[in-house]
């Protein structure tokens, strides 16, 4: 009895459904499953990029602020792989050219004083320009391969219903040829017709989840860059100030 179970389950199951498919439901499917594989790739690589990133960003925002200058996080710049290291590199770099020093001389200045040069409104919002820049680059590096996440999202369902209508359509044509109604003719072209739906839901539904978890975090990291700006921006007004108390 078991037996006969399994064979029947063998029998009338998804690789059954995949057979009795057409050419055009076969090219349907495999066109799913390669962009699942693709689709779970993307969702790992990222997925793992992006936690590095996030810790690497609320690492170095801790060191960042316990520094009293900006200059003073030259160094840890270079041994940071975060987003927000690369926006801080580029405004320190910028800020190393309006105070005219180098950058072996930059974390001396940065622990124990800071440059005695006045910087303009125009300089500070230069920085402020370089800052802001480095933030639109790094988000375009975070959202990379995103878009191929939403793109499986949105035509995966749709591909998979193109499928299932493409199927039960074939399957009524071969009954209006015969001329009459039998289930056993019906049977295979509709279940062929379905799996193409059945396997664009099972692309379309984790890709949705991890596109959401993706978007989340970037979301996050683009919020640690802005934040990071005004207070970058906040340290070197602090700056300024001491001087023209000086």
């Amino acid at each position: 009895m078991l037996t006969l179970f399994q064979t029947t389950i063998a029998v009338a199951g998804p690789y059954y459904a995949f057979e009795t498919s057409d050419l055009t439901g076969k090219c349907i499917v495999i066109i799913l499953m390669a962009g699942s594989i693709i689709t779970w790739t993307i969702m790992i690589e990222k997925g793992i990029s992006l936690y590095k990133a996030k810790k690497a960003s609320e690492t170095f925002i801790e060191i960042f602020r316990k520094k009293k200058y900006p200059l003073a996080t030259i160094k840890d710049t270079d041994r940071s792989i975060s987003p927000v290291a690369r926006v801080c590199e580029n405004g320190v770099e910028r800020l190393m050219e309006f105070y005219g020093i180098s950058e072996s001389q930059a974390p001396f200045y940065g622990t124990t004083q800071f440059p005695e040069k006045r910087l303009t409104t125009a300089e500070i919002e230069a920085v402020r320009t370089v800052l802001e820049r480095e933030v639109s680059d790094q988000i375009l590096v975070l959202e990379e391969k995103v878009g191929l996440l939403a793109t499986a999202v949105s035509v995966s369902p749709f591909l998979g219903l193109f499928g299932t209508v493409w199927g039960i359509m074939l399957a009524f044509c071969s009954l209006a040829v015969q001329g009459r109604a039998d289930i056993g003719a019906l049977a295979p072209g509709v279940s062929g017709a379905l799996l193409t739906t059945v396997v664009g839901l099972i692309v379309a539904i984790p890709s949705l989840v991890g596109y959401n978890v993706v978007t989340v975090t970037i979301r996050k990291i683009t919020v640690y860059m802005d934040n990071f700006v005004e207070e970058f921006l906040a340290k070197i007004k602090l700056e300024q100030l001491n001087i023209e108390e000086k």
